[in-house]
């Protein structure tokens, strides 16, 4: 409690000290100082949420002094101190109303649109993946995948990174149980890396990492597929999704091992599979999720 009080009593002779007062400015950068000194002296006490509070008053400070890229840091900071709050009281089972991480996400979304009012988008879609991959282990999925997307929208220059966020995207989408819109996530990675993808002349096939990723989208389709009772293009009579591992096999010189070794992998998985009848099985849909994360992560 005296350390509370003690708090309490600086963090307001730093907030007096902002008041207009006759023929005297206010000095708003060493308030901005102050505050900082007395968010890393909480920090070291472990009193996150108090050391949030006070990122948030420096950050008015550095929007009143007109620095953006002080006023996003101090946001950065504070959601991080926030989310590292709600964490600590998950892990101690304390009961709340995840107001720690109600404010950890106000500060990430100002901090993001501060980012992107600076036209630093890049720096925007990381705080988006960080945000999301916070989601995510907390187990919230469904909540991840906006930010997910938000990242892959913020990243249209980096296409690589893109389709790594939208990749987490269908992840969560997985985790969620929305299969078929994970199968239209993959479909429009393929479908990016069809036209996005690193190109050699007199090949219309990507090259590199493009084509790592085609692979998993591919294999990660067939799978979903799969679960969707979807694997016959002779029960629809039309085709939605671009072609699968089975229809672009063949000796053309341009498919490279990388790729046949991951068809490979493809057929074994369908030879594994092919006896179940009943697709709706619990253990048969959690094998299948399973072989779409390793996938997908790499492993």
């Amino acid at each position: 409690m005296a350390a509370e009080g003690d708090f309490l009593a600086r963090y307001r002779s730093v907030s007096n000290k902002l008041k207009k007062r006759f023929l005297r400015k206010p000095n708003v950068a060493e308030a901005s100082e102050q505050f900082g000194q007395l968010a890393k002296e909480l920090k070291q006490q472990d009193c996150l949420q108090y050391a949030a509070f006070c990122n948030l008053a420096m950050a008015r400070c550095e929007q009143t002094l007109f620095n953006a890229p002080g006023e996003a840091l101090a946001l950065t900071d504070a959601a991080r101190l926030f989310l590292s709050s709600e964490k600590e009281s998950r892990s101690l089972q304390a009961p709340g109303f995840d107001e720690h991480l109600q404010a950890a996400l106000n500060c990430y979304s100002f901090a993001i649109k501060v980012y992107i009012e600076m036209n630093q988008p890049v720096m925007a879609a990381s705080l988006c993946l960080e945000l999301g991959n916070a989601l995510k282990e907390m187990n919230r999925p469904g909540e991840a995948i906006v930010h997910y997307q938000r990242a892959a929208e913020l990243q249209t220059q980096t296409p690589t990174e893109a389709l790594l966020s939208m990749g987490e995207m269908a992840t969560c989408k997985i985790l969620t149980r929305d299969y078929d819109g994970a199968l239209s996530v993959f479909t429009e990675m393929h479908l990016i890396c069809q036209e996005r993808g690193l190109q050699l002349p007199d090949i219309t096939t990507p090259i590199g990492a493009f084509l790592d990723i085609i692979a998993k989208c591919e294999i990660s389709r067939v799978l979903l597929l799969m679960l969707l009772e979807r694997t016959s293009q002779k029960q629809t009579g039309t085709r939605s999704h671009p072609p699968t591992f089975p229809d672009v096999l063949g000796d053309t010189p341009h498919h490279t091992i990388r790729w046949r070794k991951m068809a490979r992998n493809y057929l074994a998985e369908g030879a594994l599979f092919q006896p179940h009848k009943t697709h709706t099985n619990p253990s048969f849909t959690y094998t299948v999720t399973q072989i779409i994360f390793i996938h997908i992560s790499n492993k």
